[in-house]
């Protein structure tokens, strides 16, 4: 793939052309083949791992030039073991059941009507992402499983990965007989080719950003398709004062540190001040011994003082704000004010606070007693993600293949009439 291309817009209309034929394919494509793209392509990148490997390389050498912090590094970077979490991934959602046509409801009318509302694809998805090169593979795999055709415009970071991944992806398609422009990976880093794709309405039917606040704010202020996305994932987790300490203290502990530049890592502590000098003390002692960088609100001790912007920050590094409130109500208005209806946590025992939690909270993902480090399609059961979207129309939470369809009306009757 050439890095410069002459005539973006020509090219991104080819592009969009190709997908919208074959969309109109998938549409009828059988479940079989489906499973066998994906399942081919999981033995194909798995057999080109060492290509992979070498062509990641020259995307984290291209990332330490750019200065990339060491977060988006993290989510750069492949290895073996990641390499075969990818082809898992691509195995898991070939073998979940195809929606393509599921009733979704069915019912008869007195006029003598018989009504199915069904499962049908969306179309042609636009994915525009960063530097996570898996997004090529787990994008692909959930928009051909729901019959729609992909377009992905991996970051400039990931280009070198995303082309040895998309290869194994188009293998597949190969050999299930299914069109190769089911999954196409724009051949450039030109970014006039994003703000193609973001007006691309006579091509394309939905737009998926992945990335940081700066991709995902560009795509929602000037995309003229529609879009399923999050801008942050400042994610809160509440200590309660019926918390179980070492519950509080190993889920606390993994929603902080596994990964810290994905959007479920925790963000924000919110400790009940009952338990503000016991276990909300030893448990910001705890972050602050495994390198986390504790920024304390008034009544706790940590590296930094927390100041206002500390409220609503998304770190996506070794880094959490820690703030004591009086009451679950108390939290519960700390997060509407700063938080960014993500995910969000509650520690608690007691059923009363966490029905209020659940209640009255409306982020797309609510949790109790586990590390917000689930948040994410591939835990949920969705073999993976294209992304987790916080809107709330058509899509919430995990994107996965159900999501990127939508439904028709399946109307029969025997020569009913209309008086």
């Amino acid at each position: 793939m050439k890095d410069v291309i002459d005539d973006i817009p020509a090219l991104m209309a080819q592009i969009g052309s190709a997908a919208r034929d074959a969309a109109a394919t998938l549409a009828f494509a059988t479940p079989e083949a489906k499973a066998m793209a994906l399942t081919t392509a999981a033995e194909a990148l798995w057999a080109r791992k060492a290509d992979v490997i070498a062509a990641n390389a020259k995307d984290l050498s291209f990332g330490r030039d750019k200065g990339l912090s060491d977060a988006m590094m993290d989510r750069l970077a492949l290895d073996e073991d990641r390499i075969a979490g990818i082809c898992d991934s691509l195995r898991a959602i070939a073998a979940q059941a195809d929606p393509v046509g599921a009733t979704i409801a069915e019912w008869e009318q007195p006029n003598g009507l018989h009504i199915r509302r069904v499962r049908t694809p969306l179309g042609v998805v636009g994915v525009i992402y960063e530097s996570r090169p898996n997004v090529t593979a787990d994008a692909g795999a959930l928009c051909l499983k729901a019959g729609n055709a992909v377009i992905l415009r991996g970051g400039s970071e990931s280009f070198h990965s995303s082309q040895a991944i998309h290869g194994a992806m188009v293998e597949g398609l190969r050999a299930a007989g299914l069109p190769e422009a089911a999954i196409q990976l724009v051949p450039t880093r030109d970014r006039a080719a994003v703000q193609a794709m973001l007006t691309a309405t006579d091509h394309i039917d939905v737009i998926v950003p992945r990335g940081g606040k700066g991709l995902v704010g560009l795509v929602q202020r000037e995309a003229r398709v529609p879009v399923f996305a999050h801008l942050e994932g400042i994610v809160h987790i509440y200590v309660d004062p019926s918390a179980d300490p070492e519950t509080a203290r190993k889920v606390v502990l993994n929603a902080k540190t596994r990964r810290t530049g994905i959007c479920g890592s925790a963000e924000c502590l919110l400790i009940h001040r009952d338990i503000a000098e016991g276990l909300g003390q030893d448990l910001l002692d705890m972050l602050s011994d495994a390198g986390v960088e504790v920024r304390a609100g008034d009544g706790l001790r940590g590296d930094l003082e927390a100041t206002e912007e500390d409220w609503g920050t998304e770190y996506l590094d070794m880094k959490i704000a820690a703030k004591v409130v009086d009451s679950v109500e108390d939290a519960i208005a700390h997060i509407r004010q700063y938080g960014s209806n993500h995910t969000d946590c509650i520690l608690a025992e007691d059923a009363a606070p966490v029905a209020m939690f659940f209640e009255r909270l409306d982020s797309a993902i609510l949790m109790h007693n586990a590390s917000t480090q689930f948040a994410d399609g591939g835990e949920f059961g969705m073999g993976a993600e294209i992304g987790i979207a916080t809107g709330k129309m058509h899509a919430r939470g995990p994107v996965g293949a159900e999501q990127l369809t939508s439904f028709k009306y399946l109307v029969t009757a025997d020569g009913a009439i209309r008086s």
